[in-house]
């Protein structure tokens, strides 16, 4: 038995093109004209979903997730329960000496990352050159602040103190900031006194 003739567009597939499956597919409908005789590389998409992925593409992830990035200059991520990590400690560093330099008039920013540099620089490398590079800018902004602080007698005074207090501070934020964005830092104006 046959099967009668359907009317045009009835029986096709959505989006166009027939059920037939060794007909080509096409996008116009059933009864345009295709451009050519060979099928397409991949099927058209099922109804209402997407096409399967083809073979050799896409792979699920490993059991367990993906590995995050390594984060910038090999930050050591502390076992659960040990106290804090290198981050942490870097951005106590940082931040630390813009809080020394505020609270003491810009001579005594270079506190916090001396404490930083004996409690953890032993034990991390990464933690250690963020703290030398801290201790180095703040310790030469607050010889400076020292000086323009103990010549206030003099009008130049009144500039160098202020100005080395704000630098001390400006400077140890962004720091802190580019540090808590997992980027490294170098003090512009600085001299290597600790090494």
């Amino acid at each position: 038995m046959t099967e009668p003739p359907r009317p045009p567009g009835e029986g096709a597939a959505p989006g166009g093109g027939s059920n037939d499956p060794t007909a080509p597919f096409n996008p116009y409908g059933a009864n345009e004209p295709t451009s050519g005789s060979t099928p397409p590389s991949s099927p058209p998409p099922p109804p209402g979903g997407y096409a399967p992925p083809p073979s050799g593409g896409y792979n699920p992830p490993p059991a367990g997730g993906y590995n995050p990035p390594p984060q910038y200059g090999g930050y050591n991520q502390a076992p659960a329960g040990s106290g804090l990590d290198d981050k942490n400690w870097i951005l106590i560093n940082h931040f630390g000496g813009a809080a020394g330099a505020f609270l003491g008039g810009g001579c005594s920013g270079w506190i916090v990352p001396l404490i930083v540099l004996l409690a953890r620089g032993n034990q991390s490398p990464v933690v250690r050159a963020e703290a030398v590079k801290a201790l180095n800018f703040q310790i030469l902004w607050s010889i400076i602040a020292l000086v323009g602080w103990a010549t206030t007698c003099l009008v130049i005074g009144f500039i160098i103190g202020p100005v080395a207090w704000l630098i001390a501070i400006i400077f140890g934020v962004i720091a802190g900031v580019k540090a808590s964005n997992n980027e490294p830092y170098n003090y512009p104006m600085t001299v290597q006194i600790i090494k």
